[in-house]
Formats: C-alpha cells, structure tokens, sequence
C-alpha cells in the first residue's frame, strides 16, 4: 500500500484556493486539530464537474494529482487547518452526550468562485481517520456509504432540494471492517456551513453558556447578517431555521425522498438536507416506509418525518432558552404547521400541474396520496406519467389508469382532477411542458445505487458517472439513459439500508 510523496505534485490551481478559516477562530476546545489519515494508493471514482466550478477549480485540476491527494487526505494545500468539529445530539429520541466529527474532518473553508456573493465553502473529508470523538469507530468509510451520499448530494441539488454537495469519491487499497472486508473510500463534502443543531445542545448541556452564546453569536456573524439587525437577533435566527427545516420538510414529502435517520445531529442548521446514510426515494408509495433497519419503531418514517422536523426544532429551542423566554420560542414553533403546509400544498400543486390556488387543493392531494397508497404505485413514475394525462371529459387515460389496482378510486379522482383543471382553464399541452419541469423522471432508487456500488467494487465507475450525469439533471429525457427511467425490479423495491449503507 503506498502512499505518495507530496514533494512531486503538480499543484495546478489547487494552491490557489483562498482560505478563510473561520471556525478555527472559533476556541480551541470547540474541536479537536488534527491530520487526515489519507488512504492508499488513491483512485478517483468519480468528481463532480458543477462543485469544481463552485470551487472556482476547472478542468485542469480536475486531472490534477494534486486533487486526487486532496481528496484521499494525503494531501492539504497551504493554508488548511483540519479540524474535527465537537457537538451532541439526540438520537432516536435520545441524547448522546459523546457525539461529535468521529469519521470526517473540515479540512478548510475557502472562498468560491462569484467574489459577487462572497461564499465561503466548507471542504469536508469524511473518512479521514479516527478523532477524539469516533467512540468504538474506526474513522473510515467504505465505498458503498460513499457511492450513495456522492450521488444523492448530486440528486438532490438537481431536484432543487436545498443541500449539502460532494465534490468527489475516492477509494483505496485499505481494508474495512464492516459486516464484512470492504474497500476504504473518501467523500469531499462541500458546503456552507457544517453547524448542526447538535452545536448548539452541546453546550447547553454542559452548561458552558458563554461559549453558547459565543456559537450563537459565530452563527449569526457568519451565517444569518440579516438576523443581527432585528429587534431580537437571536429569535429572528430560530424562525429563520424553523422557516427552512420546515419547507426543506415540504421538499421531502413532496419527491418521496426518505432520509433514515433524523438525529438532531443530522440537522442543518441552514435548513439543507444533511448526512446522507440510510436514505431511499418512494418506489410503491407506502407512507409509513422505513428505510433504516435499525429503526424499529418507525421513528423515522416517510409519514412521521415533518412531525420530526418539529421535534428537532423543538430540542433546538430548548438549547437556546438561556438567551430568550419559552413563549417566543414556542409562539414561533407554533407556525411550523402552516409552513409546512403552505409550501407541501405549493409543492405538489406544482406536480399537478395546477397554478392557482384554491380551497379544494388540500382535499385533492390528500385523495391522491390515498389512491396511490392503497394501489402501491410507483411514486416518481406516476407523477411523471400525469403530464400526459387528457383532460378531456371522454378521453382515455388507460396507460395512467392501469397503474391502480383500484381504478374505481382513480376513477372518482380523476373526476375532482378535471373539474380543478376546467377551473382554472388549463391547456393541457402547456400543462404538460410545465408538469415535466418539476416531476422528475429519473430519482437514485436504491437499485441503481446498489447496481453502481457492485460495478465499482470490481474498478468499473461508468454507472457511477452515468448516473451523475443524469440526476444532474433529472427533468431532462436523455434517452440513451432511457432505463435508468425504468419502474424498479422486484429486488430493488422498499430496500431496508443499515447507516453504513
């Protein structure tokens, strides 16, 4: 296993990237400082063209060593400051005291690319060795974690999900102790801020309520300007938060995306979807789906999922009373709902092709979510089939009717469908070009996930690549990638995923 001798790279303009370690101000036991463990004999599985240019790299770098040495942690430019970032949690409900950065480390934070915006972007190695914090852990991750958050990070973005990217996937020749041998593997995360909610309870907990009030005040400097001005900066912050993990919850629910384990140390504090472990989309709609098999009571179902998006805000809230009083806090808590609801109702008015809004819309989408759960079809595909649909009173919409096993439901449905549609006067043609811009017709299903991982594992990342290329861009029809369209086979669906998936 050899590791290289960083005295021979060719640093292209990776040396050039532009520090601005702000975290690292931050008081030393706010983290532990320390050296990625890189891995050996580094092979590049796939890099993301779109977080190179946030980077403000190209292609040059892209085939740089530089940047592969980068991205499996054998090499840091100047100016880096690794560190790995100390915070707690609750876990399935309960806390855990001994949480914190156990398998990655925030090598930097460097500016981008538009000086107009001024973003200053988190790079993170996950899998970079053991730190103070990994507990029984061995710091790695393997190729198949990997794979899955490289290519959802990708997904989502292209869906317009708020959250985190991946810049890279980069896989060694060390070996990895999971339910079996496995090959170790290293993801760059890239975003703007890596402060989770667990920050926060962390010092609340211990009662350090200077250096919370010192979080409190970095996250707001850094990250919320605007909240600073306000009569209350601190309460101005929490609705802030509570406002984008409520709708980035809307944005879930609406694409039947299931994130697996919902730990208030999973949760953004900029509101964007977060740590990718035991995740799925919605294949055969089933609103009670578990996707995490250590979840066994359904903690973290599809259908329970924005309840839990309040719970967490709830701890949040919890952790931030020392500097504000339990009725602001909660008065604010308490528009969660309408929230979440406005945005779900927008969302999936979107997907139904509709424009304005109406009283009967929630009935609507309640109807239909009940219809597609009792008949199991395929999420992603119904919806993307519905832009077909012809709203004319005695048209055939058989290839879209034959999806239900009850077609009476879909029947008696279809019937409110045509009258919301006649109400605002919808074209169907013109419907159609709009319903395709928000209905995707490609999502990761775990099987195509599963089939990349299994081609990898055997040096071959072309599925990987192809499907970065088209999750990229979803709503496209890129029809050389036709089957990756396709309704999943019946050992692909409701796949059950352990965190290490």
């Amino acid at each position: 296993m050899n590791k290289p001798d960083s005295s021979n790279y060719k640093l292209a303009g990776i040396d050039s990237l532009k520090c601005d370690n702000h975290y690292a101000t931050l008081p030393a036991h706010f983290y532990n400082k320390q050296m990625p463990d890189g891995i050996s004999d580094p092979k590049m599985v796939s890099l993301n063209p779109q977080v190179l240019a946030l980077l403000g790299l190209d292609n040059a770098d892209a085939d740089s060593d530089a940047l592969l040495q980068l991205c499996s942690g054998n090499y840091l430019p100047s100016g880096f400051e690794p560190l790995a970032m100390k915070y707690t949690g609750h876990q399935f409900g309960h806390y855990n005291p001994d949480l914190g950065d156990g398998r990655g480390l925030l090598l930097a934070q460097v500016k981008g690319c538009d000086d107009a915006v001024n973003t200053t972007w988190d790079l993170h190695l996950k899998g970079a060795g053991k730190t103070p914090y990994s507990r029984q852990g061995d710091g790695r991750a393997v190729l198949r974690s990997s794979i899955r958050e490289y290519l959802c990070s990708a997904a989502m973005q292209g869906l317009g999900i708020p959250t985190t990217q991946a810049l890279s996937v980069v896989v060694g020749s060390d070996a990895v102790m999971r339910e079996q041998v496995e090959q170790a593997a290293m993801v760059v995360r890239v975003a703007e801020s890596h402060v989770r909610f667990g920050h926060f309870e962390h010092f609340y907990y211990t009662q350090q309520l200077d250096d919370l009030k010192l979080m409190l005040d970095y996250t707001l400097t850094k990250h919320f300007p605007d909240a600073l001005t306000a009569d209350v900066p601190y309460l101005a912050f929490y609705k802030q938060v509570m406002t984008t993990t409520a709708e980035l919850m809307a944005h879930w629910q609406a694409v039947g995306f299931v994130h697996g384990v919902m730990n208030t140390d999973n949760m953004s504090i900029l509101g964007q979807t977060f740590d990718y472990g035991p995740f799925a989309f919605q294949d055969n709609f089933d609103p009670a789906y578990v996707c995490n098999h250590t979840d066994y009571s359904g903690r973290y179902a599809f259908n329970q999922q924005p309840q839990v998006g309040y719970w967490n805000l709830m701890a949040l809230g919890r952790a931030l009373t020392p500097f504000m009083d339990v009725e602001s806090l909660n008065a604010v808590l308490q528009t969660y709902d309408d929230i979440f609801l406005a945005k779900f109702r927008e969302l999936m008015r979107g997907k139904l092709g509709l424009q304005q809004v109406h009283d009967t819309d929630g009935e609507l989408i309640k109807n239909l979510l009940e219809i597609l759960a009792g008949s199991a079809v395929d999420y992603t595909y119904f919806f993307r089939s519905l832009s077909d649909f012809d709203s004319a009173e005695d048209a055939d919409n058989s290839p879209i009717r034959d999806q239900f096993i009850d077609r009476e439901a879909f029947d008696a449905w279809v019937v409110k469908y045509q009258q919301r549609l006649v109400l605002e006067s919808s074209v169907d043609e013109v419907r159609k070009v709009r319903m395709n811009q928000v209905n995707p017709k490609y999502i990761l299903r775990n099987y195509l996930a599963q089939q990349a991982i299994t081609q990898a594992t055997d040096y071959d990342y072309s599925l990987v690549n192809e499907l970065l290329e088209v999750l990229t861009n979803p709503f496209a029809e890129h029809p050389e990638f036709e089957k990756f369209a396709a309704l999943p086979p019946e050992w692909g669906r409701k796949m059950v995923l352990s965190c290490s998936s």
